[in-house]
């Protein structure tokens, strides 16, 4: 059995996809496999990981579903992975060639059983780091990383497989496709750490139509999912402000879902009723950036 399982959803990107099968087959530790859920693509994928699965240089394992999103293309993806840990690697990203050694590397040497995994870093093909670095610190939660040390920029997530299923299920909701996945980090938090490694693990490269861009569209489509989200920030977050910030954007998602009531099923009733002021403002201005947004949109394709 592998050790690690790299996890990539995928909608039409035949062409990015190839320079991640490069990166893998270029790795020096040959100790992975390689798990790709097509989520609905209607391009050419198919027939290409076809033709790499009979090429044989590394070990492929490929799933098609209607196109859901890329939290249900996680939780198929889930099924399967048997590994002791996992990472996701968007179609869109590569490793570099030693990525794999250091992962499992660092793992081994730092491991504890406290340990839910790696947080490391994601940079540009320029070699500049995505954000900023992590700070000195041998492990921390999530949550620490976010909310106290205030840690801009994507970063890269290794897991123990055993420790993250179990907090399954995933909140899931079939009319919205873009959920917000980092719902079960602040479970995790509650029991476990992640290894902080400042080491390079993932090559990134944004696409327009990408995940990391409309953040604000996300807010408006998937409110449900965000409204679970929230509901977990202002339960455990870490000090007060979070609590706040956190229940103006649930006030904010409720609006979205048409949910009225929003003490119904709020963790924290006095932080929601000190926020709805906030969140109805906050709601305004999604819909503003949201219009605007389009706009330009419009203007480009008009020019």
């Amino acid at each position: 059995m592998k050790s690690i399982t790299v996890f990539t959803p995928t909608f039409n990107r035949e062409k990015t996809l190839v320079r991640l099968y490069n990166s893998l087959c270029s790795q020096t530790s040959p100790d992975f496999k390689w798990i790709i859920i097509d989520d609905g693509s209607t391009d050419n994928t198919s027939a290409q990981v076809e033709k790499w699965i009979e090429e044989n240089k590394i070990e492929i394992q490929y799933y098609y579903q209607k196109n859901k999103g890329k939290l249900a293309a996680q939780i198929l993806a889930l099924d399967y992975i048997d590994t002791e840990l996992f990472t996701c690697i968007d179609s869109d990203d590569y490793l570099p060639d030693d990525g794999i050694r250091k992962i499992l590397k660092f793992w081994k040497d730092n491991r504890k059983s406290n340990s839910a995994g790696i947080i490391g870093l994601d940079a540009y093909e320029d070699g500049s780091v995505a954000g900023e670095y992590l700070p000195n610190v041998e492990e921390s939660t999530y949550s620490e990383l976010v909310d106290y040390y205030k840690i801009k920029g994507d970063k890269k997530y290794i897991f123990d497989t055993a420790k993250y299923k179990k907090y399954l299920p995933y909140p899931y909701f079939e009319n919205e496709i873009f959920h917000e996945v980092s719902w079960i980090f602040t479970l995790i938090d509650q029991d476990y750490k992640f290894l902080i490694s400042n080491e390079i693990y993932c090559i990134i490269e944004y696409q327009q139509d990408g995940l990391s861009n409309g953040l604000y569209k996300r807010y408006k489509t998937s409110p449900k999912s965000f409204i679970e989200y929230r509901k977990m920030k202002m339960k455990y977050g870490i000090n007060k402000k979070v609590v706040l910030k956190n229940s103006v954007h649930y006030v904010s998602s409720c609006l979205f879902a048409g949910k009225w009531n929003f003490f119904k099923d709020s963790p924290n009733k006095l932080y929601t009723l000190m926020a709805i002021p906030f969140g109805i403002l906050l709601n305004v201005y999604i819909n503003y950036k949201i219009k605007q947004s389009t706009q330009r949109i419009k203007q480009g394709k008009l020019k």
